[in-house]
């Protein structure tokens, strides 16, 4: 054992579909009920691990970031080591570090990135079911892209969050809407300074909207004036979305341990 706990910070990549989301939650299996589970078997005792970012049921991540703290006294590579020996094969630890004193995995985050994957086909594929979202009917990333424009910025995103979402300031700031296609897959890239519940996926599918010809483009422009969640298009599902990426400024950044 350490004469003084100390912070760990974690990288880890999962896929979230048999999980209810990150957060502990009565009679459901989630992440961190299982990545608590294994910490605890290590310390022997109860640990708490911390999160970037709140991921829902469904949602995948390739670059979550977790903090817990710890009296042990194993290095980076051990820790890594350690914990994939434990986690199940849908949770993977990418690397550790030991980030400076004040680290917070969520509240030192100054800006998260997302990914949207959609199957732009009339035929489903069986590799891509439980991380894409089928769209049969054609959509034309050129009309995407246009309306994507009007999102950039910070904005009152009412129109864009969950009828369930509890923040009370719903003023975000997106630095990137990216809309990017390769043959008949269509990736929706989005960054910005923090995120309401299910805004990404409410912003994907009204840009889905936009894609297939349903609205025009500048009508994400009105949707965003009038902070209703009707004006909107659908919740896009759970599968296609990815959390990539927790940026920190210059002194917590992280430092990735390899081998």
């Amino acid at each position: 054992m350490g004469e003084e706990p100390r912070l760990v910070r974690v990288l880890l990549e999962y896929d979230g579909t048999a999980y209810h989301g990150w957060q502990i939650q009565p009679n459901a299996r989630t992440i961190q009920e299982v990545f608590e589970s294994v910490l605890d078997r290590i310390h022997k005792g109860r640990t708490k691990a911390t999160a970037a970012g709140r991921t829902d049921a469904g949602v995948h991540a390739r670059g979550q970031v977790i903090h817990f703290e710890t009296t042990l006294g194993m290095d980076a590579l051990a820790w890594r080591r350690a914990l994939n020996a434990l986690l199940p094969d849908d949770v993977v630890v990418l690397g550790a570090d030991f980030p400076p004193a004040g680290f917070h995995a969520r509240k030192s985050a100054v800006s998260k990135t997302y990914s949207y994957t959609i199957l732009n086909s009339s035929v489903p594929s069986a590799f891509l079911r439980d991380t894409a979202w089928l769209i049969p009917f054609p959509l034309d990333a050129g009309r995407m892209k246009e309306g994507a424009r009007f999102l950039i910025g910070r904005h009152d995103f009412s129109s864009f969050r969950s009828s369930t979402c509890t923040a009370r300031h719903p003023v975000r700031t997106l630095s990137r809407v990216d809309i990017g296609r390769a043959e008949d897959l269509v990736r929706v890239t989005v960054e910005g300074d923090g995120f309401l519940k299910q805004m990404v996926r409410s912003v994907v599918g009204t840009l889905v909207e936009v894609g297939r010809g349903a609205i025009p483009p500048e009508s994400i422009a009105s949707i965003l004036e009038g902070r209703r969640r009707a004006l909107a298009g659908p919740t896009a599902p759970a599968r296609g979305l990815c959390l990539e990426r927790v940026e920190y400024p210059e002194g917590y950044r992280y430092s990735r341990i390899e081998n």
